[in-house]
C-alpha cells in the first residue's frame, strides 16, 4: 500500500519550543524494577542498566531463558507478578503491553512511585552516545544486529540494544565502556515512542500499515514517522530505502524540512544502488555504487558487497548498514569486510537443524511483505526443490486486517500450513479466524487444526533438499525442534 504524500509538514522541533522530552539519566531513577522483565525489549534494557552499575529489579508472568539469565546477572526477578513485589524501588519501567490494573503498577501509583515508559528508560541509556535509531515496520531487528556487528567489527566498541540476540555478540544488548560511543538501537514504531530516542542517524526500512490496534489508521502510522524523523537533532541524517513507497514519501517529505537524507536499494534514483545480486547456498553477493553528500563531505565508489546471510532483503539492509558506516567515518573498505561478520540473528531465517539433507529454518516474520521476503530467502536455499512452511498469525486485528496478503506471500511456498491465531495481547474478534487466510484462494495454503498435524505431514512428505519453515511471532517457534526430531526419527528407521 502506498503511503500518501500527506499536507502535513514534518513537525520539526525549534529551539524555543522543542516538542520531544529530553531523555532521563540513569543516575535519577533510583532502584529501578521492571514490570515484565522476561520480555525481548525490557530484558535488553535491564541488561543495560545491570552494566551501568543500577540495582535493577523485576518480575515476570512466566520462567523463561530471559529470566534466568538476568538471575545470572544478579538480578532478583520475582514470578509471578505481585504487588508485594514492589518492595526498594524507586522507579518502575512499564511496557505498552502492561495493563492499568496489572497488581504491580497498581501498587506503583499508590506509593507515588516514578513510572516510566520502557523507551525512556532505553533513552536514559543513551547519554553521551551518539545514537543510531532504526525503524520501520520490518526488517528492525535484522538492521540493527548488522550495524551492531559491523560497528564491533570497525572496533567502535558500540552499545547496542537489539530484540533478538545476534550471532556472534551473543546478547541483545551490550553498554560500551568507551566515554562517547555509538548506540545501535532498535526503534520500536509499535506505540509511538520511539520518539524519545534523538538519533544523530535515523534508519527507515520501510513504512507500511502495521500495528492497527494502536493506530487506527494507516494515516497516523505514517504521522508516527514524520514525527520520528523530526525528533532528530540539528544535522541529523535519515537513512531510508528507495524501493519502498512509505520510505519514499518519507523521504521527500524531509527533504521539504530540511533534513538531510540518504536513500538505498535497487532503484536507479537510490544514492547507494544495489544490483546483479546473485546467491549460493546461505550466501548472497551484489554489486554496489554510491554517490551521495553530507554535511561538506562527498561519497562515491563502488564495489562489491557480500554477505554470510541469504536473500535480498538483506542486501537492503547490508546498504542501509554500509552507509551508516561510512557517516560514522569508516572507509568503504573497512566497511565492507565489516559487514562479513554479520551471521544473522535469533528467529531471523535461523537454521535450527539440518537432518538427511532437510534444512529446518525458523523466522519471526509476522507481517505480509515479511513473511513474503522470509519465504523467498527459503526458495533461494531450497533451490528447485521444495518449501515446506509452518505459519502461525499473531494477533486478530492484523489477521483481519491483512489475511489476502498473508495468503498471496505464503503461495509461494510448494505447502503453507496455517496454525490458529496467537493472540498475544488482544481478545478474540468476531468472525477472524485462520480461515481468512486459507480461504482466500490459494492452492499452497491449507488450514491446519493443530500443530502436530501439520509436522506430521510435513515430515511425511519432506525430500532431501527441501527446505521447512517454522513462521511467525508467536509459540511456532517451539515446533521447530519438534520437526528437527521427528526427521531425525525417520532417518533412523
Amino acid at each position: 500500500m502506498m503511503a500518501p504524500l500527506m499536507n502535513t509538514e514534518l513537525d520539526m522541533p525549534g529551539p524555543l519550543n522543542p516538542p520531544f522530552p529530553e531523555r532521563l539519566r540513569m543516575q535519577d531513577l533510583g532502584r529501578v524494577h521492571f514490570v515484565g522483565v522476561g520480555g525481548a525489549g525490557m530484558s535488553a534494557i535491564a541488561r543495560l542498566m545491570v552494566q551501568a552499575g543500577v540495582s535493577v529489579s523485576g518480575s515476570d508472568r512466566a520462567e523463561s531463558a530471559a529470566v534466568e539469565e538476568l538471575r545470572s546477572l544478579g538480578v532478583k526477578v520475582s514470578v509471578p507478578q505481585d504487588a508485594a513485589n514492589i518492595v526498594d524501588v524507586d522507579t518502575v519501567v512499564v511496557s505498552t503491553a502492561i495493563k492499568e490494573d496489572n497488581p504491580e503498577l497498581v501498587r506503583a501509583r499508590e506509593l507515588g512511585l516514578k513510572v516510566i515508559h520502557r523507551s525512556e528508560a532505553l533513552a536514559a541509556t543513551m547519554h553521551n552516545s551518539s545514537v543510531i535509531a532504526v525503524a520501520g515496520t520490518h526488517g528492525k531487528t535484522t538492521t540493527s544486529s548488522m550495524i551492531s556487528v559491523m560497528a564491533d567489527a570497525l572496533g567502535y566498541d558500540p552499545s547496542f540494544a537489539v530484540g533478538s540476540v545476534v550471532a556472534g555478540l551473543d546478547t541483545n544488548a551490550k553498554l560500551s565502556s568507551a566515554d562517547q560511543p555509538w548506540f545501535v538501537a532498535e526503534a520500536d514504531e509499535s506505540d509511538g515512542s520511539f520518539v524519545r530516542y534523538r538519533p544523530q542517524i535515523a534508519v527507515v526500512t520501510n513504512v507500511e500499515p502495521d500495528h492497527l490496534d494502536f493506530y487506527g489508521t494507516a494515516e497516523k502510522v505514517y504521522e508516527a514517522f514524520n514525527r520520528f524523523v523530526a525528533s532528530m537533532p540539528e544535522g541529523g541524517v535519515l537513512v531510508t530505502c528507495a524501493d519502498d513507497d512509505g520510505a519514499v514519501a518519507l523521504a521527500q517529505r524531509a527533504l521539504a524540512a530540511g533534513v538531510e537524507t540518504v536513500t538505498y536499494g535497487e532503484s536507479p534514483d537510490a544514492h547507494v544502488r544495489i544490483s546483479a545480486t546473485t546467491s549460493e547456498g546461505i550466501s548472497c553477493s551484489s554489486q554496489l555504487e554510491w554517490n551521495f553528500t553530507v554535511g561538506e563531505k562527498t561519497y562515491t565508489g563502488a564495489a562489491s558487497l557480500r554477505l554470510n546471510v541469504p536473500g535480498q532483503h538483506n542486501q537492503l539492509n547490508a546498504a542501509a548498514s554500509f552507509i551508516c558506516g561510512l557517516l560514522t567515518g569508516a572507509s568503504p573498505e573497512a566497511v565492507l569486510e565489516a559487514l562479513t561478520h554479520f551471521r544473522g540473528t535469533d528467529r531471523r531465517f535461523t537454521l535450527r537443524g539440518d537432518v538427511a539433507g532437510v534444512k529446518v529454518f525458523d523466522d519471526y516474520a509476522h507481517h505480509p511483505t515479511e513473511v513474503q521476503k522470509a519465504l523467498e530467502a527459503g526458495r533461494t536455499v531450497a533451490d528447485g526443490h521444495n518449501l515446506y512452511v509452518l505459519f502461525q498469525p499473531h494477533l486478530f486485528s492484523r489477521t483481519r486486517e491483512f489475511a489476502s496478503e498473508f495468503a498471496r506471500a505464503l503461495s509461494q511456498a510448494d505447502r503453507a500450513y496455517v496454525m490458529d491465531i496467537y493472540p498475544a495481547r488482544e481478545l478474540p474478534i468476531e468472525g477472524v479466524t485462520s480461515r481468512l487466510i486459507t480461504d482466500a484462494g490459494y492452492s499452497e495454503v491449507h488450514y491446519v487444526a493443530t500443530p502436530q498435524e501439520a509436522i506430521q505431514r510435513i515430515v511425511d512428505q519432506a525430500q532431501p533438499g527441501d527446505v521447512i519453515m517454522t513462521v511467525g511471532a508467536g509459540n511456532v517457534t517451539e515446533y521447530g525442534p519438534q520437526i528437527v526430531h521427528q526427521l531425525a526419527q525417520l532417518a533412523e528407521d
